[in-house]
């Protein structure tokens, strides 16, 4: 089966439109020599001529009960068009892939630096940065999500080339962006194999954990990363106990502590319960715990001393265009 995602990506849009429109759109179509489809009540046209679809309804008034779609995107009330039109800039940004990976440390109890996290930050022409909170869902409302997070990731891979030999990289991806394994992250893994990088220093994180509906279609990714060698970890657990389920069920290598957990747990016997928690069911298969977000020594130090094995936040370093040249983060200076 192949992924549509990994397809050209097709170009237009749909329109779910009332049957009453018809004739008026067909007459206005024909009159500008724009180009279209129509099946029953849906109407398939260019990005240009969707323009100028949508300021036809809304100048005639004609624009209720309308709907649009990008490719394999769910149907959009009409209300978020401009929304859509203005985020053009997210198609210049994939294609001229102005993106760079900042490095956050991320370091065992004794201070080492244990592996880094592959933070996404991406420019436009000017070089002002633009903060992945507003790309990602630009990315999801253009239907472009696919090709950002393999953007993403691809660059990951290749930075792990800039770090110390015994470092390991955790790299994001987006569950729902990947549709088919076998043929979305194939090349994933043709790159690292090219870049004679060993599979096991990759970690793959799942973004959002406690938001995954489709528990299969995430078995079947982690399946494949196993397969061809690599680690995954879960990030955010902890934000509620629902994914201790998930956590027995998908046995991952590596689970991320959410931070609003880790931060202040040291103060809260309520944040305690559920770090231990957590702790207790990956212990019992062997998965290392991470706890992000750290910012207090006294977090640290109680997190440590529960049992956690890796520690990551502006504590020990912010995400930086570089890699250390240290190996070890000295924690005698907290």
């Amino acid at each position: 089966m192949q992924c549509p995602n990994c397809q050209s990506t097709e170009s237009g849009l749909s329109f779910k439109l009332p049957r009453h429109l018809q004739d008026i759109i067909i007459r206005d179509f024909i009159h500008h020599n724009s180009s279209y489809t129509w099946n029953k009540n849906i109407l398939h046209t260019t990005e240009p001529a969707s323009n100028d679809l949508v300021d036809f309804l809304r100048e005639m008034n004609l624009d209720s009960k309308v709907f649009f779609k990008a490719p394999y995107k769910d149907w959009l009330s009409l209300d978020r068009f401009d929304e859509y039109r203005h985020s053009s800039w997210l198609d210049d940004l994939i294609e001229s892939k102005n993106i760079q990976m900042y490095f956050q440390p991320i370091i065992a109890s004794n201070g080492k630096i244990y592996a880094y996290e592959m933070l996404a930050r991406f420019f436009d022409d000017e070089g002002t940065i633009i903060y992945p909170d507003k790309v990602f869902p630009a990315a999801k409302l253009r239907g472009r999500t696919f090709a950002l997070d393999r953007l993403c990731r691809m660059q990951g891979v290749r930075q792990v080339k800039r770090l110390y030999d015994h470092q390991k990289a955790f790299i994001n991806f987006i569950p729902t962006a990947i549709y088919e394994p076998e043929y979305c992250l194939r090349t994933t893994t043709a790159l690292a194999e090219s870049l004679s990088i060993e599979s096991s220093r990759f970690i793959f994180e799942v973004v959002e954990t406690e938001k995954v509906d489709d528990v299969e279609h995430l078995k079947s990714i982690l399946t494949y990363y196993r397969n061809n060698g690599f680690n995954y970890a879960l990030d955010d657990v902890g934000s509620g106990y629902n994914t201790l389920g998930l956590l027995d069920e998908l046995k991952p290598p590596y689970i991320k502590l959410d931070m609003t957990v880790t931060q202040g747990v040291s103060r809260s016997t309520k944040k305690q319960a559920i770090a231990s928690a957590f702790l207790s069911t990956a212990k019992k298969y062997g998965a290392l715990c991470l706890a992000e977000g750290i910012e207090d020594i006294k977090d640290f130090k109680w997190l440590k001393e529960k049992g956690y094995d890796l520690f990551q936040g502006y504590l020990f370093g912010k995400p930086l265009p570089d890699p250390l040249e240290e190996k070890v983060i000295d924690l005698n200076q907290f």
